[in-house]
């Protein structure tokens, strides 16, 4: 069995007890990919987060808001923001209900003019 992955303050992720999970609950790290006008809105294309286990889109945006209280910009641009959560576009759906596990990567692509 592989080590259990590191978090970004190297507490590594740990099993407790909370709702919703049959009793488990992971905590971890997400990994927050930042595109175009969302990486020159927050000055960075890459963030890490960390989760007190499973929470949502919705959750991850407004941590990275949080995180960069001082970019006045970012959260009007993540809220026009398309997301992915691994390889899967969250598309149409509410933000509010789509999972983020400890792990997982979630990319915000601001709208591109063209092709």
């Amino acid at each position: 069995m592989a080590p259990a992955p590191q978090s970004a303050t190297g507490t590594g992720t740990h099993v407790g007890t909370g709702p919703g999970t049959d009793g488990a609950t992971l905590s971890g790290c997400v990994t927050v990919r930042l595109w175009a006008a969302a990486r020159a809105a927050a000055g960075r294309a890459e963030v890490e987060l960390e989760v007190p286990g499973e929470v949502t889109v919705a959750w991850v945006r407004d941590a990275v808001v949080r995180r960069f209280a001082d970019r006045s910009r970012l959260g009007e641009v993540l809220a026009v923001c398309s997301a992915l959560v691994g390889e899967q576009p969250v598309g149409r759906a509410d933000p509010g209900r789509v999972p983020v596990r400890p792990g997982d990567t979630v990319e915000f692509l601001p709208p591109f003019a063209g092709g």
